[in-house]
């Protein structure tokens, strides 16, 4: 009997001892207010120039927070919104255009790795949610957990858990960033086998004490 009952406790202490993803620092991203929609450094500046293909296109920002556009040349875009960098486009364009009719999208690029089908680095749009962008990636794998999404930015986790319906823009995540989908911990996968195993043992003792 005492072998029995110590065999189902180390049954136990085993599943509960199962490996888990690491825990995430709490530290928050250098992200408030209305600064998660400014344009940085890494960021991809989408042009439409109505009727001008040749001035449209995508335009990455480089480190300096400039980026180099046809008959414009290189002009500095960081610390402008969407909106107002179209303003700001429209107000140069007009210097050689007629009436230039612009539109501005600002995408991030994010590396998506983890327990993704097809991890890799993707430009996200703004309006796209976690969800849709982890997608990109070819979703989840059997083995991802996709209730604890991670937001890693410099080798450390700064963002545990996020709400995969926000939206990019909504959410801390910039150009640089990794969101990471951990694996599911052993006993989370194996839930059958170890409540198969429980039942099995407390069967045996059941049929002890009734003997």
């Amino acid at each position: 009997m005492t072998r029995i009952l110590t065999f189902l406790s180390l049954s136990l202490l085993l599943a509960g001892a199962a490996p888990s993803p690491a825990e995430a620092q709490s530290a928050q991203p250098e992200s408030s207010g209305d600064d998660r929609h400014l344009i940085r450094p890494g960021d991809i500046v989408r042009l439409d120039v109505w009727r001008e293909p040749e001035f449209s296109g995508e335009f990455q920002v480089d480190e300096g927070g400039s980026v180099t556009l046809p008959r414009l040349g290189r002009i500095q875009v960081t610390g402008y919104s969407p909106a107002s960098l179209e303003s700001e486009l429209i107000e140069r364009f007009s210097e050689t255009l007629r009436n230039p009719s612009i539109g501005v999208v600002v995408l991030r690029r994010i590396r998506i790795k983890g327990e993704v089908n097809a991890p890799g680095l993707y430009p996200v749009d703004p309006t796209m949610s976690v969800a849709d962008a982890v997608a990109l990636a070819g979703g989840v794998t059997p083995r991802g957990n996709n209730a604890t999404i991670q937001l890693w930015r410099d080798g450390r986790a700064v963002e545990l858990g996020l709400d995969s319906e926000a939206t990019i823009g909504e959410s801390p995540i910039r150009s640089g960033d990794q969101i990471v989908v951990p694996e599911r911990s052993w006993l989370s996968r194996n839930t059958n086998v170890v409540a198969a195993s429980i039942g099995a043992a407390a069967s045996i003792i059941i049929a002890l004490f009734i003997r």
